[in-house]
């Protein structure tokens, strides 16, 4: 019973990482559609960013913690580029850039969308796998 908990738990991080990566990208679908201006669009955007770092190193973390190998190796990834985008300071949106590298952005953020929710459907089979596991036991 303790497995689904554990999926539970990294399901629900998971989804708290979709909503701030959707977020993100529709801040930045609204400034190409001129909804917003550029400074608030990248202060709405720089506000959830280190979140989105925080959330996504507690993921690896609680994976490698609970000792699931291959959840931890396969967000290992993007905590890496989470990590060199932070350490070079680029992981921050600037105004003044915002409309030259506009198109970067959202590219750079589908990625990590896919990217997660790729994680977010093996978390489900890994979830429905133990919940099937413990019926039978």
């Amino acid at each position: 019973m303790g497995d689904i908990w554990e999926w539970l738990i990294s399901f629900f991080l998971l989804i708290a990482l979709v909503g701030i990566i959707v977020y993100q990208l529709v801040c930045l679908a609204d400034l190409e559609f001129d909804y917003i201006n550029p400074y608030d669009s990248a202060a709405r955007i720089n506000y959830v960013v280190l979140p989105e770092f925080i959330v996504q190193g507690v993921l690896c973390v609680f994976y490698l913690f609970t000792g699931h190998w291959f959840m931890a190796i396969l967000c290992l990834p993007y905590m890496y580029y989470n990590f060199q985008l932070y350490s070079k300071r680029q992981h921050l949106v600037d105004v003044t850039e915002i409309f030259n590298l506009l198109n970067w952005e959202k590219k750079k953020r589908l990625f990590k969308l896919a990217y997660i929710i790729l994680n977010l459907f093996l978390t489900i089979f890994w979830m429905i796998y133990s919940a099937l596991d413990d019926y039978e036991d």
